[in-house]
């Protein structure tokens, strides 16, 4: 059985490394990274120093990518950036979506390949986007394009500490599966999107939850004119777990049953560290910013129209202890900031700021793997990354749907549907 894969905006490889990580036979066909307005394109040379400078890699803007060029895949993976993903009526040409705004560009890879499965990461956020005003729009539009495109959608907020990993990071995994999958009428044959999600999905043979789901709900993104429609429209509260089939919603919210070993900071941070800069006391004033950005606060400020208000906000450890995982990283990891990581150094005590290697391991990537670029790049592309035992994990689950699926159509068998956006 093929298992090829498409990597969309691949970075510097955190799909690649958690599904090259199980030996299953996954071959990456197609990967493209590129890094808007930036001379240097320091992800792509990354992924092209660990897999090979081939026909297979692209960086150009995806938007630019003849999607029909790109190889016939079993799985279409990628993490891309939250944004509004409002769409409005544009006269003669129809519907389309928002400028710049990189789902379509997924959506339209979908239409041009319909590979069976699709894995999709994205910040936690993305499940209430874009705020109170329309509570779930965006991520109500990311199901009703997929259920346009014949797919069911399986998706999982995943905290990765809770799951033994080394950092305490949130993400929505987002899963579908063409409704002509084995495994899509396996979920209908249950005739109860509750049991699916519970005992059935993707993400349950290697990230148990408990079997009580609260805050469970029902809904549904059928009954609009059109996508504009459902774009002025579409609100809901989906909680951190729930199903999509044939235009029909579940979601609930669900607690981790994982009983395994936690990786700690402890257990990943350097006995001894050679960058004598990664110390605070190196440059006077470093430790007095960082115990004011990390301390509790409560000031006077001024807006920019005059007004005055106080801002407030409770302190956070200093240093990061050891004995728990870390914190979610952040691209801007490095810099003078209060979500910096500072830790006690193992071997001098001093306090100083987390090594590049560190970081990598923070994402389970093999030590080094950004070796090559500035330091400030590798910072930025840990923050940027994904927890790739996280893949691994899911990959676990999709391998054994995989098996099951004796008799996969390929990509010009199934019916496209025209749509328009």
């Amino acid at each position: 059985m093929n298992k090829r894969v498409a990597e969309l905006f691949a970075g510097v490889g955190g799909f690649r490394v958690g599904l090259d990580a199980l030996n299953s036979g996954w071959k990456t066909v197609y990967a493209n990274q590129w890094e808007p307005g930036r001379k240097n394109q320091y992800a792509f040379d990354c992924y092209v120093r660990h897999y090979g400078d081939s026909s297979i890699n692209s960086n150009i803007d995806i938007n630019k990518v003849d999607k029909t060029t790109i190889p016939d895949i079993e799985l279409l993976v990628g993490g891309f950036p939250c944004q509004d993903y409002s769409v409005a009526h544009s006269g003669a040409q129809g519907i389309e979506g928002k400028k710049g705004v990189l789902w379509w560009d997924i959506r339209d890879t979908v239409e041009a390949k319909m590979p069976p499965f699709i894995l999709l990461e994205n910040v936690d956020r993305l499940l209430s986007s874009p705020g109170p005003r329309q509570r779930g729009r965006d991520f109500g539009m990311i199901l009703f394009t997929l259920n346009q495109l014949g797919y069911g959608v399986q998706w999982r907020m995943i905290n990765a500490a809770d799951y033994g990993f080394p950092q305490r990071r949130r993400r929505v995994f987002i899963f579908a599966y063409r409704k002509d999958t084995e495994y899509y009428r396996e979920l209908e044959d249950l005739h109860d999107l509750k049991k699916a999600i519970k005992d059935h999905s993707v993400y349950h043979k290697e990230l148990p939850i408990k079997k009580h789901l609260t805050l469970q709900k029902k809904g549904s993104i059928d009954g609009y004119l059109d996508i504009v429609d459902f774009s002025d429209n579409f609100s809901f509260k989906f909680e951190n777990t729930g199903i999509m089939q044939d235009s029909e919603i579940f979601t609930g919210k669900y607690e981790s049953a994982y009983e395994g070993k936690h990786v700690l900071l402890d257990d990943i941070v350097l006995d001894s560290v050679d960058d004598e800069e990664l110390f605070i006391d190196t440059k006077p004033g470093r430790l007095e910013k960082f115990e004011y950005l990390k301390g509790a606060k409560k000031e006077e400020r001024t807006a920019k129209t005059g007004f005055k208000y106080y801002y407030s906000e409770g302190g956070m450890s200093f240093p990061d202890p050891l004995d728990r995982p870390g914190r979610t990283m952040l691209t801007s990891e490095h810099s003078i900031n209060r979500s910096t990581h500072v830790i006690k150094d193992k071997q001098t005590g001093r306090l100083r700021l987390l090594d590049p290697v560190e970081c990598e391991r923070l994402q389970t990537f093999p030590d080094g793997w950004t070796e090559g670029m500035p330091k400030t790049a590798r910072y930025f592309m840990m923050g940027n990354a994904l927890v790739c035992g996280v893949v691994t994990k899911i990959g676990s689950g999709i391998d054994d749907i995989m098996e099951r699926e004796t008799n996969l159509k390929p990509a010009s068998e199934i019916v496209k549907l025209n749509i328009k956006h």
